[in-house]
């Protein structure tokens, strides 16, 4: 008797269930039909960016290796026409890629004001990647090391000789080049201490900077055993006691 209430009991809690389910389909039906297509269509639309951003990007890859390829060729007018085209039309990721692939060209062709403006372009382009605008920042300053006066070095490196930059090693060590140039000794030799302090500086670099602390120091030396030289200020590498 109390299984057959129990049955009864289940059967008429099902018709209940079935019956709201009923009233709820007939409430809310059209939305929920609604949501479903609008899922599928969110999904399906994801998917063709997704599907049309990978092409953009693979067209675009095999039109960066055209290019480059046209380079090393030494088909220099050609290259650049590839690459100014990809600058106009392809991803920003690869437009920025070309710009620094063509300044690359310039430089390698002699034309350093060409490449200069080319790495300046990418240096303040906002969209490109921060890593990206300092290289080319680095590079259109080793560039110019020849020819700028130290304050136009001083201006172009400022931001990239931080703590925290991934080219602060180069461009330190760009920077100290400059101050021997400029004849700015001390500065020259401030700067080299600061790359031989910093432990995540590459060896190669580190021992440059040795050997131009050495030249600094033995320039002093010389100069302080000239009539008429000063000798080396207290502090100073190479200072006598």
């Amino acid at each position: 008797m109390a299984d057959q209430t129990d049955h009864f009991v289940r059967e008429v809690q099902d018709e209940m269930r079935k019956e709201r389910l009923a009233q709820l389909w007939d409430k809310f039906g059209v939305f929920i039909i609604a949501a479903a297509a609008l899922l599928i269509l969110g999904v399906g639309g994801y998917k063709f960016y997704e599907y049309r951003s990978l092409s953009t990007r693979e067209a675009a890859g095999i039109e960066f290796e055209s290019a480059a390829r046209l380079a090393s060729q030494g088909k220099a007018q050609e290259a650049h026409e590839a690459f100014d085209k990809m600058i106009k039309t392809a991803p920003p990721a690869y437009g920025a890629l070309a710009r620094l692939r063509n300044a690359g060209a310039y430089a390698a062709e002699g034309k350093r004001d060409e490449a200069v403006a080319a790495y300046d372009a990418v240096s303040k382009d906002s969209g490109a990647d921060p890593l990206l605008r300092d290289f080319a920042t680095l590079q259109a300053a080793l560039l110019r090391v020849d020819s700028a006066d130290w304050t136009e070095m001083q201006n172009r490196l400022k931001d990239l000789i931080n703590d925290g930059n991934a080219w602060r090693a180069p461009a330190r060590e760009l920077l100290g080049l400059a101050a021997m140039k400029a004849g700015n000794q001390d500065e020259a030799r401030k700067i080299f201490e600061q790359i031989l302090a910093d432990t995540a500086v590459p060896p190669a670099t580190a021992e440059r900077a040795r050997i131009l602390m050495t030249v600094l120091t033995e320039a002093a030396l010389t100069k302080a055993a000239q009539p008429g030289g000063t000798g080396a200020k207290p502090g100073e590498a190479g200072a006598t006691k």
